[in-house]
């Protein structure tokens, strides 16, 4: 036994930031971030920590789920930008719900609700849970240079949550990382001992491009690809691909690297988001599924890489 997904939710806060406006911030503009990135405007918290985000697009997944919070019996969320490391997004989560159960942060940056999602895969199959709450929340403009045009015109702030409940709909999956800190970090805020004499990095995303690059096409590609081996399914037999939204040209040419799946069920919403990180996932895979682009039965994909590094992919049937 695995899970299936009983309901998914979505959140992003008010403020809506355009390429014309970050263009006042830091030397860049529309059309050059338009063609490196694909980024047309990203949602930004200004008065929202992940955890609150996290709250919001939980309960919308609940609501989709119909299933009642007193009902969970485990709550994961995934992060690289709350405003407190403990406690964990996943507690205010808790909290917030008013329900009693375990709940647990997980940090795998932008793979990190795959992560979950096989985490929760592993306690479904040990009879442990019957059904389970999964959020993502990221704040990643609190985490941004915003005078590094090469990664502040890239993320967005928001959240994504997924209820799962006991069934059979995670297939196949894979994952891999590779470990260090060269192609792409998050150093931490600040360093308090008096003892401590490393020189650290500065306190923000910290990103090589090319390498980051080359990476997500390799990975992306491959990890689907692998995953279609081991279910013995063929491209054409997706619904949809839900993949990691870091930038268009990534996606577009690990699509290309797909033959098989036709174009418009690989789905890319970049353009209004930009990348939420580890909440880029639930939010598309929200977003799809309530504009009826799959249905109960269909396979679908999830992919995504992130800093780790990080990948990974699964197959599930919805």
């Amino acid at each position: 036994m695995s899970f299936t997904f009983l309901g998914t939710g979505s959140y992003t806060p008010d403020k809506i930031v355009t390429n014309q406006e970050v263009s006042t911030i830091v030397d860049t503009s529309d059309e050059w971030i338009m063609k490196r990135i694909g980024v047309r405007q990203r949602y930004v918290s200004v008065d929202e920590s992940a955890a609150d985000m996290g709250v919001k697009a939980a309960k919308k997944a609940l609501e989709d789920a119909g299933t009642d919070p007193a009902d969970l019996d485990l709550i994961i969320a995934s992060t690289i930008s709350s405003d407190t490391v403990c406690p964990g997004v996943a507690c205010m989560v808790q909290k917030e719900l008013g329900v009693s159960c375990p709940a647990f942060d997980v940090a795998a940056a932008c793979t990190g609700f795959l992560f979950m999602l096989e985490i929760a895969a592993g306690y479904f199959a040990r009879g442990m849970v019957k059904k389970v709450l999964l959020v993502s929340g990221e704040r990643m403009s609190g985490v941004l240079d915003w005078t590094d045009r090469a990664t502040c015109c890239i993320f967005g702030d928001g959240a994504g949550a997924v209820v799962l409940g006991e069934g059979d709909s995670y297939l196949y999956s894979c994952f891999d990382t590779r470990g260090g800190d060269e192609v792409l970090s998050v150093p931490v805020y600040s360093d308090r001992s008096p003892f401590y004499k490393k020189k650290l990095k500065p306190a923000a995303v910290q990103m090589n491009g090319q390498e980051t690059y080359k990476f997500a096409v390799t990975t992306m590609s491959a990890n689907i690809l692998r995953v279609l081996e081991m279910a013995g399914l063929e491209p054409e037999d997706m619904a949809a691909v839900i993949p990691h939204q870091a930038n268009y040209r990534i996606i577009n040419e690990a699509r290309k690297r797909v033959p098989g799946i036709p174009p418009e069920r690989f789905h890319v919403n970049i353009e209004n988001y930009g990348n939420t990180s580890s909440a880029s996932v639930p939010i598309l895979l929200d977003e799809v599924k309530r504009s009826g682009a799959f249905r109960r039965g269909d396979y679908i994909i999830l992919v995504a890489f992130g800093g780790g590094l990080s990948s990974g992919a699964c197959l599930v049937r919805w």
